[in-house]
């Protein structure tokens, strides 16, 4: 059993056990999250599709860690111009663990 979640904006693919990343979450480790924005959810074949959202579907997570991701760097040059600057930025991410996936 699977669910296609929206979740601050983005869809996830919620298996149970499945670790996901997100964006950063203001909550402490080890804390639940509910998650009731299933778009789909597929139960062994049979598949229930929302409009927008399958009604009474929730996902249940556990909050594992926060880190922050690999720094990207952004590079700006106009040419002739004498401008340049270079800017550093780091995501920052929270691993959340499906823990159940219920049907309403």
């Amino acid at each position: 059993m699977y669910a296609l979640i929206d979740y601050k904006g983005k869809q996830y693919k919620a298996e149970k056990d499945a670790l996901i990343q997100v964006d950063k979450l203001d909550e402490e480790k080890g804390k639940t999250v509910d998650i009731e924005t299933v778009l789909m959810l597929n139960d062994d074949g049979k598949v229930t599709v929302g409009a927008p959202y399958v009604a009474g579907a929730k996902v249940t997570a556990v909050v594992e860690d926060t880190f922050k991701d690999d720094k990207v760097i952004v590079f700006k040059h106009k040419s002739k111009k004498d401008y340049h600057r270079t800017i550093g930025h780091r995501q920052q991410y929270t691993n959340i663990r499906v823990t159940d996936i219920t049907i309403g």
